[in-house]
């Protein structure tokens, strides 16, 4: 092998389990994963980490063999920190960085989650000091860096998105995940109105979805209700983050996260860009939902910044939030 430097990124903060590898100057070798679905119900979270166990080394032997490279050869291994499903969950990866670090005698990072989604979505889009959308399944937030930290200018204040639909699938006997789901009976139903909440430059979806699982014990058609959760939803999140674009005056959108692959919601964001004199860049499906590349690249970062710990260091931090890590990797005006 050349002299090239390698970091293994490990994802375990829901329902996937990825490892992803990506070289020092930002060229993404592997991307590796197993995920868990359901046909009818929803996330069972200890089921979710046996299923991580489970998965683990298989995903990594995986990540390798894409990458063309051997479990020795890696430099460095960056592995998700939180926020996440649950602490037994996030526990999976943890550990097993913990070992892997140990085993090869290599330097570890720990990654915020939320923050390794907007790093990746610069990276792939191009963009740089963007706003960004991101909407994931507990995620909702439109958030934009100011100094030294990504501050969030408006987020959900229930449940997020990717939740919502979810649970509404699970009503309505779509399985997990319901998102891909709704977004194909969206194109076969009507409009039909429900709750527009948004205050301030916050949103809400708790009114709507129990509008949307009242309306359906009533008989109304699930492609008309599917049709209508999107327009409203992707509405209410074209509206506040236009909101943020004006207010921050940053001509880049980029929308991250799970939610990321309905083409509807990047239509409506696209035409709001354009109509603002905006660029809008939408993350592709393989690096926008949950994977270890985004973990491996912002591991990458951190460590050039002078971040590392080493495998005792190793710990979670199931709770934090985006706007709680200091960005040291970017220089602030």
């Amino acid at each position: 092998m050349t002299d090239e430097k390698y970091c293994l990124g490990i994802e375990s903060t829901a329902h996937t389990f990825g490892c992803g590898i990506v070289t020092f100057d930002g060229k993404i070798l592997a991307n590796a994963k197993e995920s868990v679905t359901t046909t009818e119900g929803g996330l069972i979270p200890n089921e979710v980490a046996k299923h991580h166990r489970e998965v683990k080394d298989k995903v990594l032997q995986a990540a390798l063999q894409q990458a063309g490279i051997k479990l020795e050869d890696i430099s460095l291994i960056s592995y998700s920190r939180g926020p996440g499903l649950t602490p037994e969950i996030l526990g999976v990866g943890q550990q097993f960085a913990h070992e892997l670090a140990r085993k090869l005698n290599v330097p570890l990072v720990g990654a915020n989650h939320c923050v390794a989604h907007l790093t990746i979505g610069d990276l792939i889009a191009g963009t740089k000091d963007a706003v960004y959308l991101y909407v994931s399944g507990p995620n909702t937030q439109v958030i934009a860096r100011a100094g030294n930290r990504f501050r969030i200018f408006g987020e959900t204040l229930d449940t997020g998105l990717g939740n919502m639909l979810d649970k509404f699938a699970r009503d309505a006997g779509l399985g997990f995940p319901g998102g891909p789901k709704i977004e194909q009976l969206a194109l076969s139903g009507k409009y039909i109105e429900l709750p527009y909440a948004v205050k301030g430059m916050d949103v809400s979806f708790s009114g709507i979805l129990t509008k949307a699982k009242k309306l359906l014990k009533e008989g109304v058609p699930v492609q008309d209700l599917c049709h209508s959760l999107q327009e409203t939803c992707f509405a209410m999140l074209a509206e506040v983050a236009e909101r943020a674009m004006a207010h921050t005056g940053k001509k880049q959108l980029v929308l991250i996260g799970g939610v990321a692959a309905n083409k509807r919601l990047g239509a409506m964001l696209d035409a709001m860009c354009k109509a603002r004199g905006g660029s809008f860049h939408a993350v592709p499906l393989a690096y926008s939902g949950d994977q270890g590349v985004m973990i491996a690249w912002q591991g990458i970062l951190q460590y050039k910044a002078g971040e590392q710990r080493t495998p005792e260091q190793a710990d979670i931090a199931p709770y934090e939030r985006t706007d709680e890590v200091i960005v040291t990797w970017i220089k602030a005006e």
